[in-house]
């Protein structure tokens, strides 16, 4: 077969068809009628003898066929996009690009005043979009584009991604200023385990960690509320004397608004690396990379590197 036998807009069809499983998404995401991503389909189908995609009643699972061509087309797509953006330009003070970062509720809490400010400053017309990273597509959205950059500790995303690491941090445990505790300038494992404790999931993300090194640590701990986000933990800290083990960038935007003080824990716990992640296709794309070199100037403990 000769490429000049094959319509390029039926390849973006396929690969579209492979990432969402179902027609009426693909023809939404490429702007598209349904008839028109059925016809595209039939005309790839008969162009290569085969089915490509059956129907069940989960979406359309390809065929071993379709799964053999997925990485080359997705590969030779991603390529042939780069080659033709790359004279592209990105000027942030005109730019009304909009940009869909992937954060945790701690993330949101940490970047986003900071990065919204500094926007204001540098690129006023450049605007956000949040969306949460326990989002089990993401990995798909990140590779068709949907989403931008990633930023926190996700494990999930660290194969096949591009990525850089912004700081370490450590876990501390966090209190009203009342607190007994609030009188000690580190705690001990004993003074830590007679604590009543809030205890953040954070699923999606790779905090849960500390709570495997903490019952690893054989330490019994008096856990009167588990919450699934930080997002409330300041509220709930402010008025109760409950002690939480949370990330040390997280205590330090908490402490003051909700006056609770933060204390470093005599005890064997993993660190935390935040990262910055993206896709490879993003990774020319000087729109991305203006916003990339922003979040490391803004995060990074050592952002030349």
């Amino acid at each position: 077969m000769e490429l000049a036998d094959v319509d390029l807009n039926l390849l973006v069809v396929f690969h579209r068809l492979l990432q969402t499983r179902q027609v009426s998404r693909a023809a939404q995401e490429l702007q598209l009628s349904q008839p028109a991503v059925s016809n595209a389909l039939r005309r790839l189908r008969q162009l290569l003898g085969d089915e490509l995609f059956v129907r069940t009643p989960t979406g359309m699972r390809p065929t071993p066929y379709a799964e053999q061509l997925a990485a080359p087309v997705a590969q030779a797509l991603d390529a042939l996009h780069a080659a033709l953006n790359v004279r592209a330009s990105f000027d942030p003070s005109t730019s009304t690009r909009r940009f869909t970062l992937a954060l945790t509720d701690v993330g949101e809490i940490y970047f986003l005043p900071v990065l919204m400010d500094a926007l204001a400053r540098e690129a006023p017309g450049v605007k956000l979009l949040c969306v949460p990273v326990g989002t089990p597509t993401l990995r798909d959205d990140m590779g068709s584009g949907r989403v931008d950059l990633a930023l926190g500790l996700l494990p999930q995303l660290q194969a096949g991604f591009y990525q850089q690491a912004l700081f370490r941090q450590r876990y501390v445990a966090l209190m009203n200023a009342t607190h007994p505790l609030a009188r000690h300038s580190t705690l001990s494992a004993a003074a830590y385990q007679r604590a009543a404790h809030v205890r953040v999931v954070a699923e999606g993300t790779g905090h849960g960690r500390v709570e495997d090194a903490l019952a690893q640590l054989g330490l019994q701990r008096d856990i009167q509320l588990t919450v699934p986000h930080y997002v409330a933990l300041g509220h709930v800290l402010a008025s109760t004397q409950l002690v939480a083990t949370v990330p040390e960038r997280f205590a330090d935007r908490a402490a003051a608004p909700f006056g609770l003080v933060a204390r470093p824990l005599r005890l064997r716990l993993p660190d935390s690396t935040i990262c910055q992640l993206w896709h490879e296709h993003q990774h020319r794309d000087p729109g991305h990379q203006w916003l990339r070199t922003q979040v490391a100037q803004l995060f990074a403990d050592h952002p030349a590197r």
